[in-house]
């Protein structure tokens, strides 16, 4: 029998994840070379190296792809038992894993922060990816919940939405269409665009757009932060569409402007989604309940009018 220990598997698992000892270190709270650390002593304990180096970039051995398929089954049937177990306790204690879209970083803190005061004895820890990371993560079982805007539809999912998430076409304040009025969309058709890596959410609700008025903007530029692209908007590298949650203090700074395109802001609407097969703990159904409680009314606070819309949204 192999004589691998949890944590082993855990930081593997992780790194396999990102395919990096460094983040994957900043994901688990360690340094580099402890993660480095562990997976040479896994890799000792199997007798066959689980990742393969050339320069500065890492992927899996044929081993590391097998590993890694049953690390995923240990790691997600020890968190039934954890689950199993806070049942019997009740939501006093417990942990849970939420996976969020980094566009969703912008407010998911301060509610984790909010629940953290009504169950202090719950531990939660936070994870952030793409669209199409989020649902590899929901289907391996390594999250909880997720935090994102369009659901998974290859899932079979319980998706709730509990805020609007407008999202609108920025520029920078000296841009030619500031002060525009009902810019009709096929205006956009030659302006330069920034846009988000391919698997998030906010790229393809854009792209849909497009589609929807047959208009194809060049992009010029391929970003995966939305700081990164607020900040070549900021410099009229070009146009983004971004959700109107990444923008608070660009817009109270002047910074930034959204323009007034006809049909913007798209009405889209953050969910919680759990995966349907899985029974929650009680800690991650309080929080589940607890977002869809206060969740609206959080971002209300923090963005005001941009968080408004008419209620049809969140069923859209």
């Amino acid at each position: 029998m192999l004589n691998l220990s949890l944590r082993q598997l855990r930081t593997f698992a992780t790194a396999a994840r990102h395919l990096s000892f460094a983040r994957a270190a900043e994901e688990l709270h360690l340094t580099a070379p402890a993660v480095s650390m562990q997976i040479r002593d896994l890799e000792t304990a199997i007798g066959l190296p689980v990742f393969e180096r050339s320069g500065r970039s890492m992927s899996l051995t044929t081993t590391g792809e097998y590993l890694l398929v049953y690390a995923r089954r240990v790691i997600a049937t020890l968190k039934e038992a954890e689950d199993t177990i806070a049942r019997l306790r009740g939501v006093q204690a417990g942990r849970i894993t939420v996976g969020m879209v980094g566009t969703a970083q912008y407010f998911v803190p301060r509610l984790l922060a909010q629940f953290r005061k009504d169950y202090p004895g719950v531990d939660v820890r936070l994870t952030v990816g793409n669209r199409d990371q989020l649902d590899r993560q929901l289907h391996d079982r390594e999250i909880d919940l997720a935090i994102m805007g369009r659901p998974p539809r290859e899932l079979a999912v319980r998706a709730e939405a509990f805020a609007a998430n407008p999202l609108a076409v920025i520029a920078a304040v000296d841009h030619p269409l500031v002060g525009k009025k009902a810019i009709p969309p096929a205006r956009l058709d030659r302006e330069l665009f920034i846009v988000r890596e391919s698997g998030s959410g906010t790229r393809a609700a854009m792209e849909a757009f497009f589609k929807e008025q047959r208009i194809a903007p060049p992009a010029i530029m391929e970003m995966d932060s939305n700081e990164t692209i607020k900040q070549a908007v900021i410099a009229n590298m070009g146009l983004t569409l971004l959700s109107l949650h990444t923008l608070g203090l660009e817009l109270q700074a002047g910074q930034l402007v959204v323009l007034d395109v006809v049909g913007l802001p798209l009405r889209r609407a953050w969910h919680v989604v759990s995966l349907g097969a899985l029974s929650l703990s009680p800690a991650a159904e309080a929080f589940r309940y607890f977002v869809l409680e206060r969740g609206d009314a959080m971002l209300e606070q923090l963005f005001g009018q941009a968080a408004i819309t008419s209620g049809d949204h969140l069923n859209s």
